[in-house]
């Protein structure tokens, strides 16, 4: 019984744990850029989009399709360090514990 209430303690413990990493990524920004900067994309660490800046240079009729695709790229490069931010933290969050490989976490 008594490692049972242990065990109660550490997934409270964990729920807290979690619960702060998460408003901690709500809080972090990751920001991805294309064309050297000219376009940059800011997501929060969940992956919500924050800002966008385009650099006036680039508004030209002719050149839509590469904004477009530009826009595309930045925001592929914020959302690939916002996962890896929160991977990361997930990860010490986590250390020691004997979790299944593959369980995706949080819950």
């Amino acid at each position: 019984m008594k490692d049972i209430m242990g065990m109660m303690g550490k997934v409270k413990e964990m729920q807290e744990k979690m619960e702060t990493m998460q408003a901690e990524l709500a809080d972090a920004e990751t920001v991805g850029q294309a064309a050297a900067g000219l376009v940059t994309v800011t997501l929060n660490g969940k992956g919500a989009m924050r800002g966008l800046h385009i650099d006036p240079s680039l508004f030209k009729e002719d050149g839509v399709e590469i904004l477009e695709d530009l826009i595309l790229a930045a925001h592929n490069q914020a959302k690939a360090a916002s996962e890896d931010m929160a991977r990361e933290k997930t990860a010490e969050l986590t250390a020691g514990l004997p979790i299944p490989p593959g369980m995706k976490l949080p819950f």
